[in-house]
């Protein structure tokens, strides 16, 4: 019975992960579930699944099947049984939706599958923290019953009776004893771990809306999702931004709603000190977000963070992702310079994000290079 109900569990697993893959684009753009659960479990609503099942008529009212009735005689539709319309209360059940909880590693791993996302590899490995794994390569002879290697318990008293002479081929009947009992051992090995920060700064001018930044809030969950799967570590930074940049916390990332004009360099100079001063490149892998409508104050500031691109954040970040999202206000022209002037860099991707539709192709696209 045991084995039984866990094969219908292993099942019913496998049919959520079929229906969370079907509809995982639909997901990403839906930031209303985002944060439901927790911070390891989240609710993914499903259409409730049942099985097929008879249900017995205790009122005893007839129709087909059940009392008068002719065969392939259409029921009739009376209200109450299914049919959508205006008449009566009825008595059926109406469809119904059902919250399934879901780990964030096992959602990781839905995404990675369902984007075709590489695994990453990490760079670099921060020596003062340091993960200890055990592994089981050697054998002794104590240990709980547990860890018994059966194979070299039956080795050692084969031998044991051909030395003494009692083993006997014809009748080959191999017992052991105390002494022949041998155990898995484990080895504790430390290992430094590989550590990541990721860093997302937010264009929070007058031009960003309310809409924009919900599209920022969904696009990081599931960044963070990813990223998280990655490594055993990792430290995330935020930072705002209008004329001046500042660095805030998660909450106040998200949630802040301020007027004013767009200096994109005040937060990529904040962010480039940040990298400088606490997670430097030989030690941690680095990936900075920056989200924005494109609107900035001026060319002159708009080569000033080409060039810093170039010179300060490419060469030691392993990915620095700009995403422009559509607003009416902004004019959109930041990701047309960047095309322009800085070109064939593979660790800086750009996307386009009109709407929370384009979400799920944003994501494949910073994430899709493995880096």
């Amino acid at each position: 019975m045991a084995l039984k109900i866990q094969t219908d569990y292993n099942r019913f697993k496998t049919i959520i992960r079929g229906k969370i893959k079907q509809d995982l684009k639909k997901f990403m753009s839906n930031g209303e579930m985002i944060g439901k659960k927790g911070k390891e479990y989240i609710s993914i609503p499903l259409p409730r699944i049942t099985l097929p099942h008879f249900e017995h008529d205790y009122e005893k009212k007839g129709g087909v099947g059940q009392g008068e009735g002719d065969k392939g005689q259409p029921m009739s539709g009376q209200a109450g049984q299914g049919q959508s319309g205006q008449g009566a209360a009825g008595e059926q059940p109406g469809e119904h939706i059902l919250e399934v909880d879901i780990s964030l590693e096992e959602l990781a791993l839905i995404l990675g599958e369902e984007l075709e996302l590489p695994r990453i590899q990490p760079k670099g490995q921060k020596e003062n923290i340091k993960t200890k794994k055990d592994k089981y390569s050697g054998i002794r002879t104590t240990g709980p019953d547990s860890l018994r290697h059966f194979r070299r318990t039956y080795k050692h008293a084969l031998k044991r009776q051909i030395v003494t002479g009692s083993y006997k081929p014809d009748d080959p009947i191999i017992i052991p004893i105390r002494d022949d009992f041998r155990y898995r051992s484990w080895k504790t090995t430390v290992e430094p771990t590989s550590c990541a920060v990721i860093i997302y700064i937010m264009d929070v001018s007058g031009s960003m809306g309310t809409e924009q930044k919900e599209i920022v809030r969904t696009e990081s969950f599931w960044i963070d999702t990813w990223l998280k799967s990655q490594y055993k570590d990792i430290s995330t930074r935020y930072i705002i931004h209008d004329a001046q940049a500042k660095e805030v916390d998660q909450d106040t990332f998200y949630h802040t709603r301020e007027s004013g004009g767009t200096i994109i360099s005040s937060a990529y100079k904040l962010c480039q000190k940040i990298i400088q001063d606490e997670y430097p490149s030989s030690e941690w892998n680095t990936y900075v977000f920056h989200f924005s409508d494109g609107d900035n104050w001026s060319s002159e500031d708009t080569n000033r963070c080409i060039e810093m691109l170039k010179k300060d954040f490419l060469p030691s970040v392993n990915l620095f992702c700009y995403g422009q999202v559509e607003s009416q206000y902004g004019s959109g022209q930041f990701i047309k310079d960047l095309h322009e002037q800085v070109k064939d860099q593979e660790n800086l991707v750009t996307s386009k994000i009109d709407r929370k539709e384009d979400i799920y192709k944003s994501i494949k696209k910073f994430l899709g290079k493995g880096k």
